[in-house]
């Protein structure tokens, strides 16, 4: 089941930074980094901007060579004819496009 797009305005973090007069005092670093949870909402934040880019890197790892790319529109297309069911472009593709669904019976 695919679910359905729910995009929300979110603020970047707010960037930490030594104090001036403690800049001073030392050599420690002026800008720190973002905490791990921080880190981990924006990187979910940024890759999820966007829909397929047509990577490839589904088509490169595909080990039944089943997904190529139309020449004519340019579009990357799923040949499910040959295509056993392996779920690896799926785990491996960076927006998520590509999503393994069990299909219903007939």
């Amino acid at each position: 089941m695919v679910k359905e797009c729910d995009k929300k305005a979110v603020r970047s973090p707010k960037r930490r930074i030594l104090p001036p007069k403690k800049r001073r005092e030392g050599f420690s670093p002026v800008e720190f980094g973002l905490k791990k949870e921080e880190a981990l909402r924006e990187a979910q934040r940024c890759l999820g901007l966007r829909e397929c880019e047509s990577c490839e890197i589904c088509s490169f790892l595909c080990p039944d060579l089943c997904i190529t790319r139309d020449e004519k529109t340019g579009e990357v297309v799923i040949d499910l004819d040959y295509c056993k069911g392996c779920g690896i472009c799926a785990s491996v593709c960076p927006k998520g496009a590509i999503q393994m669904v069990l299909e219903e019976e007939i």
